[in-house]
């Protein structure tokens, strides 16, 4: 992979990054009656909150240590033992995630050394599931917390120690464990649960945003855990299922660890989205399930394909701008380069394991005033970001597809399938139609010759 150009700024201006903390705490949200714990003040996680209910329109259930400036400079480990008594107490949890922030990680706090200690002052509450992870904001992204956390479920939850739990490998004959990236919206989920399902397999999605931020109502008008899910339960047989599917590169390293600990192996995809990915998946899903296809799934592919053929006269060589997490700007890359596009502009927020395949693209590690100039600079014609970008693509006069985390100025955009044929067909149909609203119908031509002559017409008529 060629060096990516990181800007040398002294602060970040229209930030592009989410932080890991914030990351962490989304994939604590995916388990059914689990609670996410930030270890920091509570500004924190306020803020994280309100990124949260902004995208989702949910209420979110996150909790806080509120470290203070006593507790900052002579250490929080009381307040994580007190904080994970009185979540215990009140709300009885499957399981609490304690995720950190940039001030506990530079205060030092040793988070795993305190949660023993609630062990042992609090044996109560064993039946309670603690997982714990150090998630700084100062690096990394949201795509990178959300990876870690989704290793911390694993290595807390999933028995690996064992020979006995190592030699059940398959024990469950149709189950399939998938691994999802930060980026994947509850419909992207309900997506990859549809496809395995079809084929005869059960997918045991970690974490599953679809059942628990999926937009939907409760019977309870509030609740201080998430509702809906996998459940811890399920976590624990991962080592029990026949092959873990990996979706999102970031989260190629934990299928590997997950299958060098339990003996089940690991399959990684990209983003899918575009034909080759969406191929490459049910390849591997007819395989698995030694099943074909099925019909519906082909015959969305050859909607696709005619959808690509409607859509290359308005996507080849139009020039776009992109900004997102490695994951999701790699899929959208490759997919718009498939068509003829130029991509002028590429941001991310920090490295990853996606971007060793675009090696022919200008890659930078920024935020969005470098998306904006380089946008500028390069003339681009469509741009793709999240929320944050609609400004700069205001102030450049072009349209903007909302990609990502956040979206909180529509409704609906965390709902949005990127996912499959279908999700893919209905990706580049909005793009053509972003290109095509900025090209405006010539006038027609009037030859001052034509029109001497039309004049000279009427006047022998009127003789």
């Amino acid at each position: 992979m060629k060096s990516i150009q990181k800007s040398k700024k002294a602060l970040s201006v229209s930030p592009l990054k989410t932080s890991q903390t914030v990351g962490g705490a989304l994939a604590v949200l995916g388990v059914a009656g689990a609670v996410p714990l930030m270890h920091g003040s509570q500004g924190c996680t306020a803020f994280a909150k309100v990124f949260f209910v902004r995208h989702f329109r949910e209420p979110v259930p996150l909790q806080t240590t509120a470290m203070d400036q006593v507790t900052s400079i002579m250490g929080a480990d009381d307040n994580i033992i007190e904080a994970l008594k009185t979540i215990c107490e009140k709300s009885a949890p499957a399981l609490i995630g304690i995720v950190t922030t940039g001030l506990a990680e530079t205060q030092g706090a040793d988070i795993k050394r305190a949660v023993g200690d609630f062990r042992k002052k609090y044996p109560e509450f064993n039946k309670t599931a603690v997982m714990a992870v150090n998630t700084p904001d100062f690096s990394g992204s949201f795509e990178s917390g959300f990876a870690i956390a989704v290793k911390g479920l694993l290595e807390t939850l999933v028995p690996t120690a064992d020979t006995d739990s190592a030699n059940r490998v398959g024990f469950r004959k149709r189950q399939v464990n998938v691994l999802c990236g930060a980026n994947l919206t509850p419909t992207d989920l309900e997506y990859v649960s549809e496809s395995i399902e079809s084929f005869g397999l059960r997918a045991l999605l970690i974490p599953d945003l679809s059942g628990s931020l999926d937009g939907h109502l409760e019977d309870n008008p509030f609740s201080p855990l998430t509702t809906g899910g996998v459940t811890v339960s399920d976590i624990a047989t991962a080592g029990e299922s026949i092959a873990t599917l990996a979706v999102g590169e970031s989260l190629h390293a934990t299928a590997e660890w997950l299958e060098q600990h339990t003996g089940v192996p690991a399959y990684c995809f990209g983003h899918l989205i575009g034909l080759d990915a969406v191929d490459e998946w049910l390849a591997c899903l007819a395989k698995l399930s030694d099943s074909p296809v099925p019909m519906r799934w082909q015959r969305q592919r050859r909607q696709l394909q005619d959808a690509m053929l409607d859509t290359h006269f308005m996507l080849g060589m139009v020039r776009v701008a992109l900004a997102s997490d490695p994951d999701m700007l790699t899929g959208f890359a490759k997919l718009l380069k498939g068509m003829g596009a130029e991509i002028v502009a590429a941001i991310v927020p920090a490295q990853g394991r996606a971007l060793k395949g675009l090696d022919d693209i200008p890659l930078q590690i920024g935020d969005l005033e470098d998306l904006e100039l380089s946008a500028k600079k390069q003339g681009a014609q469509l741009m793709l970001t999240n929320s944050h970008g609609v400004e700069s693509a205001e102030r450049l006069g072009i349209p903007l597809l909302r990609i990502g985390f956040p979206q909180y100025d529509l409704l609906g955009g965390f709902q949005r399938c990127w996912f499959g044929y279908r999700g893919t067909s209905h990706a580049l149909f909005d793009m053509a139609n972003l290109v095509m609203s900025q090209q405006h119908e010539v006038a027609p031509y009037y030859s001052r010759y034509a029109q001497k002559s039309t004049e000279q017409m009427h006047l022998n008529v009127s003789h």
